[in-house]
């Protein structure tokens, strides 16, 4: 049976889908974009501001699911520009320590809100 997560520590759905859902193990992770969870404002002062907001939110579903960053074994990430790359990939590492996920970065002409980056993640635990 699939269990859908949900958190008020990081922002509703904008659309027909749940922050996160856990099958057998398994718990999948909406993108999240740079959306503050308590004021609904959209984060865009600079790369390394939404890229950091970005993260938070994805923790806080994390945490909601009793997940961590450990768990993590799969991510993409979608930026409005592959220029941000290094940015975006500095502030997405510091939230792992070890056993780093698969992950692939792909350059979209757009993303939801108009952000510059957007991330998505599958965690496992047995």
């Amino acid at each position: 049976m699939n269990r859908i997560i949900n958190t008020t520590n990081a922002p509703a759905p904008i659309g027909p889908y749940s922050q996160a859902v856990i099958a057998n193990g398994f718990l999948f992770l909406s993108g999240q974009v740079a959306i503050n969870p308590e004021s609904g404002v959209v984060i865009q002062s600079s790369i390394a501001e939404e890229t950091h907001q970005v993260m938070r939110n994805i923790k806080a579903v994390l945490l909601e699911a009793s997940y961590g960053f450990e768990d993590v074994v799969k991510t993409t990430i979608f930026l409005s520009d592959m220029a941000l790359f290094a940015e975006v990939n500095e502030i997405y590492g510091s939230f792992f320590h070890k056993n780093f996920p698969a992950r692939e970065t792909v350059a979209v002409k757009g993303l939801p809100k108009g952000v510059n980056v957007e991330i998505s993640m599958t965690a496992y635990k047995a």
